[in-house]
């Protein structure tokens, strides 16, 4: 609740000082969904993931499924997801949130699931020509405590189907840890 009411006020700060109409047109273009956040709308619903995750690039990967929610909220201003599924054999759920910010022109997500305390942070494009997103953030690996350099690809196939490959670097070779399938449920 303390924080709510610092953002009130930080918000009312702001908006009480934005007198112009320029400084009043800016806040309602930073703050208003447009074409980016009606694309991302198209992704919302239910879906069945296969998921195919590397730990050594020369071996097979660990396939698993899992489903996975999403859905627009704050007022189709962001997308959240989550997602259950196992891996290890091991129940896994997780969660994220993908936005676009108007002000920046870039998009952002974030994750965090039960296999971790961290949260992954990552900064991303979308290429309409290839529709493809190309996103790069940090993690840290928790067998060595090194941060590590992470890329993830996803291509929209069509509204009912997107690939998500992530890569990782390590000693300076990018390496495919995981890909996961999303079919739209029928």
């Amino acid at each position: 609740m303390k924080n709510l009411s610092l953002l009130l006020i930080l918000f009312g700060f702001w908006t009480a000082n934005a007198q112009s109409p320029e400084e009043m047109k800016a806040w309602q273009d930073a703050m208003t969904p447009g074409a980016q956040h009606k694309w991302m709308a198209n992704y919302a619903g239910e879906w069945d993931v296969e998921v195919k995750m590397w730990m050594n690039p020369s071996q097979p990967p660990m396939t698993s499924t899992g489903i996975c929610s999403s859905e627009m909220i704050m007022g189709g201003r962001y997308m959240a997801h989550k997602f259950k599924g196992e891996f290890w054999n091991m129940p896994y759920e997780g969660q994220g949130v993908t936005a676009y910010d108007n002000t920046a022109q870039k998009y952002y997500s974030t994750w965090y699931d039960n296999m971790s305390t961290g949260l992954m942070y990552m900064e991303g494009t979308y290429d309409e020509k290839t529709k493809t997103m190309t996103s790069t953030g940090e993690s840290i690996d928790p067998m060595t405590k090194k941060v590590c350099q992470i890329k993830e690809i996803t291509k929209y196939i069509s509204d009912d189907k997107y690939v998500m490959e992530m890569f990782n670097t390590m000693d300076g070779n990018e390496i495919k840890m995981m890909e996961m399938t999303y079919t739209r449920k029928k």
